[in-house]
């Protein structure tokens, strides 16, 4: 069976969903199937060839409620893609970053990269002790603006890292 288990807080709030194997691209819901297919209409439009590897490394982006590594991505993916190596995958989120779909996330004191699907405008607030991330939706249309005001480009997205320290690591 495929599916998403989703983990809570104490406050009821979804935490973090963990895929539970088999076929990534048949565990998506409609509206992540349609985000990944608006994705490889727009990597074909630019001559970017589609694999099966590349749509499962974008599947699991996309219906990942966490950010995970490039290792972890290889590890879940290598029950569905035995030949595939862990090169593979960096190669493919390299392509997806490059066309500015997800962004590369930076951890003080931790070496690993964690990448993130950037399907809407949102912020990546960083805990600067356990390393864990959050997503908060938030418009930023005045630093928009202000960006475009003060360089004269035209802004097409923003992507932000805060660092602090998380509500947990607050009460140690």
């Amino acid at each position: 069976m495929i599916y998403f288990e989703t983990c809570y807080n104490r406050s009821n709030e979804s935490i973090k969903s963990y895929w539970k194997g088999g076929n990534i691209v048949n565990a998506l819901r409609r509206h992540e199937k349609e985000r990944v297919e608006e994705v490889l209409q727009n990597l074909r439009a630019k001559g970017i060839r589609i694999t099966d590897t590349r749509r499962a490394v974008l599947s699991y982006l996309v219906a990942s409620h966490e950010h995970p590594s490039a290792e972890k991505i290889y590890r879940d993916l290598l029950p569905q893609f035995p030949s595939m190596s862990l090169a593979t995958v960096y190669n493919n989120i390299k392509v997806l970053i490059d066309e500015g779909v997800v962004s590369e996330i930076k951890v003080r004191n931790d070496t690993t990269t964690y990448f993130d699907f950037m399907g809407h405008d949102h912020l990546n607030v960083v805990c600067e002790k356990c390393g864990r991330i959050a997503d908060v939706d938030i418009e930023v249309p005045d630093l928009r603006e202000e960006v475009a005001s003060q360089s004269g480009y035209q802004i097409t997205k923003t992507q932000m890292t805060v660092y602090g320290i998380c509500p947990d690591c607050q009460k140690q």
